[in-house]
């Protein structure tokens, strides 16, 4: 069971770096490109979503939106661009390359905390936005 976990493992470590170079290959469709920057900076970005602090709820991200989104990207790219890149990725980990950072996926994270943060506060909390608007919390 551990081995066939590492391979699994192994094989989204390497989809996900190949999915980075796919991202770039001009004969990858817009739309895709685009899910497939957000979805790359995401797994590539130091931040997460849920952080792994959580107890139970915090790898959640790398267990099910990561390898989902990992999914539909392979499904809907291009046979010829994917082996490509698959090819690359290979060679970037056989030559013990770290894997790339994105600060782009750092602050999609980040934004996606910040508006949550307001959002939640604007729910249970609007007296405070009222007071920061008004800049009583700072008087």
């Amino acid at each position: 069971m551990w081995r066939e976990l590492k391979q699994w493992a192994a094989r989204v470590r390497r989809d996900t770096l190949a999915l980075w170079f796919a991202a770039r290959d001009r004969r990858t469709p817009w739309w895709l490109r685009l899910l497939g920057f957000v979805i790359i900076a995401y797994a590539l970005s130091p931040v997460d979503l849920i952080p792994d602090f959580l107890p139970l709820i915090g790898y959640l991200d790398e267990l099910i939106l990561l390898p989902a989104g990992l999914w539909l990207m392979i499904r809907c790219m291009p046979v010829e661009v994917l082996a490509e890149s698959r090819s690359r990725a290979d060679d970037w980990l056989s030559a013990g390359k770290s894997k790339p950072r994105s600060a782009l996926g750092a602050l999609i994270v980040i934004v996606i905390w910040v508006t949550v943060a307001w959002w939640l506060i604007s729910i249970f909390a609007p007296s405070a936005i009222a007071s920061v608007a008004r800049h009583e919390l700072f008087t």
